[in-house]
């Protein structure tokens, strides 16, 4: 399945995250270190592809997903992101779903599942 998030570029969502988390008092710092968490990703190269405007495609293909990332589970959007069959889709909302604990006040060594 072909969802239009794919072809987003993940600059375009980016700014969402942090509003997100500064509404809550957290911080951009904070929403970084989750996604460079998430995708292995270190900050150059984060900055560079927010910059270059590639798609969630591209920004998930390329990344190294942490092998911790299969212990995120909950709901979001009404869907348990454990049971999402689609590995790309999986991971987006994986991304969503850590950016929710950080607005919920959830510790960071919790949501990084340290």
């Amino acid at each position: 399945m072909n969802h239009r998030i794919y072809k987003t570029p993940f600059s375009a969502v980016y700014p969402m995250y942090i509003q997100k988390a500064e509404r809550k008092g957290r911080t951009k710092a904070e929403v970084d270190e989750i996604i460079r968490w998430l995708t292995g990703y270190d900050e150059n190269t984060l900055n560079t592809l927010i910059e270059t405007g590639v798609d969630f495609e591209t920004f998930f293909n390329n990344a190294k997903i942490n092998p911790d990332a299969d212990k995120i589970t909950g709901v979001v959007c009404g869907i348990r992101v454990e049971e999402i069959q689609d590995p790309l889709m999986q991971k987006i909302r994986w991304l969503d779903k850590l950016i929710d604990e950080l607005a919920k006040g959830k510790p960071m060594d919790k949501i990084l599942r340290g």
